[in-house]
């Protein structure tokens, strides 16, 4: 069976799982590629910082930090720059950036969780819409054999699988 042939016997409940779908795979490609390259940045960062403290020179840790387009490098900024801040102030702006760099990491992420908690009831929903039209290819036809339901309960049967796979 091809995939569009899965796809139209699961019913019209396979279209906004389809929709789903795509849209989980391109939020977590996107995660995936902006964590990779976050990872990169921060490595980056970390070798320039190593080098600037072996050489103990504090003028090119704050420009290592100031230049980095990474977020991993603000809440060391904070440190760097407010060397003369009160300890209190200090861990109040450090917890500010921790949290701003921690929601970035997080960004779209909800996304992902709207969508593996739907789909399921999605798929289920299928499910209930294919064996009402079991029972409804029952009523009109008068026959309760296995031709008569099979088409309904495979389509019942699809939707099920994908929203599950979703």
């Amino acid at each position: 069976m091809r995939g569009i042939d899965i796809i139209q016997s699961g019913g019209f409940v396979m279209y906004p799982l389809l929709t789903f779908s795509v849209i989980a795979w391109a939020v977590a490609l996107h995660k995936i590629v902006s964590l990779w390259d976050f990872s990169k940045q921060s490595k980056k960062v970390n070798s320039d910082i190593h080098q600037a403290i072996t050489a103990k020179n504090l003028a090119n840790v704050k420009l290592s930090y100031q230049n980095s387009q990474s977020s991993i490098s603000r809440p060391h900024e904070v440190l760097v720059n407010n060397m003369n801040a009160s300890k209190e102030d200090m861990k109040e702006r450090l917890a500010r950036k921790l949290c701003e760099t921690n929601s970035e990491l997080k960004k779209n992420l909800w996304i992902l969780g709207t969508i593996s908690a739907s789909s399921p009831f999605i798929g289920l929903f299928g499910t209930v819409v294919g064996i009402m039209g079991s029972f409804k290819a029952i009523g009109t036809s008068g026959k309760s054999g296995f031709s008569v339901v099979s088409v309904g309960i495979s389509e019942s049967l699809v939707a099920t699988a994908a929203g599950i796979i979703v």
